[in-house]
């Protein structure tokens, strides 16, 4: 299904979603932010500061509650995630790539409840993008696209004064038949147009990664590189890079006590994240990553050698956001490229 819509009426397909939470990102303080909307929607947005991934794999989520009773069995209460939809409107192709990795883990992998009933609640709706919106992207090098549709239910493309909008799954042809009075037929200029502007997006320069295909072999034999040590001297260990990455999916589970007389409490999932120290620590105090070197050979690895070597592609979508959120300027592109080069 391919339409025409003018973006005046944006705003009227948003409010149609009335069996939807519809969210779109919204201008906050100087940041690019996914908020819920139901109106005044803009979509001229460079990519958002977080990846949409928290729809479907929340920062925090409880699994149970529990409770313990002197005397008596203890109480467990699995807590599932409610049953609402989202549509979230503005994804940038790089994002759409990370939902098909993120299901890699989470459903192929291995059957996650918490993330399958989210999942399976979350529509995208992609915007292409007619030119990078960062000067650190680089899906190109990654078997990306500007134009790319993997992981989405609606690619929209801006042609100007109106959007060309291509359902790409059947949860797509729902959200654009729901408001189907206000698209119209795209004419022979339109597909003329659209294409011109994909290629045209395609064509646009870019950052690079020299050798991608090469680099998972290149990265196992420079294990011991001294590299690493050497490129992760400014880290302070923040997690930036991996918080804001779109396919970083590492979690931690703890016991939240609330109170002790009766125990009560809650189990919880959160975000963790392979920069901090503590990580890999062990029991016994042992630490096999103990320094910045390890723990970002580690990050990199995993994007480029290990996820290639389990699923067959890259975990990496090009998006940037790490080298743009560092705040010591380390460089993913940077760092593959030194590496790759020195192992030869």
């Amino acid at each position: 299904m391919e339409k025409i819509l003018d973006k005046k009426q944006i705003d009227d397909w948003i409010a149609a979603l009335t069996d939807w939470d519809v969210h779109a990102p919204v201008l906050d303080a100087g940041i690019w932010t996914y908020q819920p909307v139901n109106s005044a929607v803009r979509l001229d947005h460079p990519n958002t500061n977080q990846s949409p991934k928290g729809f479907a794999f929340p920062q925090r989520e409880i699994f149970f509650s529990f409770e313990q009773i002197k005397g008596e069995p203890p109480r467990l209460t699995q807590i599932l995630p409610k049953e609402q939809r989202h549509a979230v409107f503005g994804v940038r192709p790089c994002d759409g790539r990370g939902v098909p990795r993120m299901d890699k883990v989470f459903t192929d992998h291995v059957e996650d409840p918490y993330y399958n009933a989210r999942r399976k609640n979350v529509a995208y709706v992609g915007l292409a993008c007619n030119k990078p919106p960062s000067p650190n992207c680089f899906c190109l090098s990654v078997g990306g696209s500007p134009v790319s549709t993997d992981g989405l239910d609606v690619q929209m493309t801006d042609m100007g004064d109106r959007y060309f909008v291509k359902a790409i799954t059947e949860t797509g042809k729902a959200l654009m038949s729901v408001a189907g009075s206000f698209f119209a037929e795209p004419a022979a200029a339109d597909q003329k147009q659209v294409k011109q502007v994909h290629a045209e997006a395609v064509a646009y320069p870019q950052r690079k990664i020299n050798d991608p295909d090469g680099a998972p072999a290149k990265l196992k034999v420079s294990f011991n590189s001294p590299l690493w040590e050497e490129m992760a001297r400014a880290c302070i260990g923040c997690g930036i890079c991996t918080f804001l990455c779109p396919t970083c999916h590492c979690f931690d589970i703890n016991d939240e006590v609330q109170s002790k007389a009766p125990l009560k409490g809650q189990r919880v999932r959160t975000w963790d994240n392979c920069q901090f120290p503590d990580f890999t620590m062990h029991s016994s105090g042992h630490n096999p990553r103990e320094n910045t070197g390890a723990r970002l050979r580690q990050r990199v690895n995993h994007k480029f050698q290990y996820f290639h070597e389990n699923f067959g592609m890259h975990q990496c979508t090009g998006c940037g956001r790490c080298i743009t959120g560092c705040p010591v300027g380390i460089d993913i592109v940077t760092v593959v490229n030194k590496v790759t080069e020195h192992a030869g």
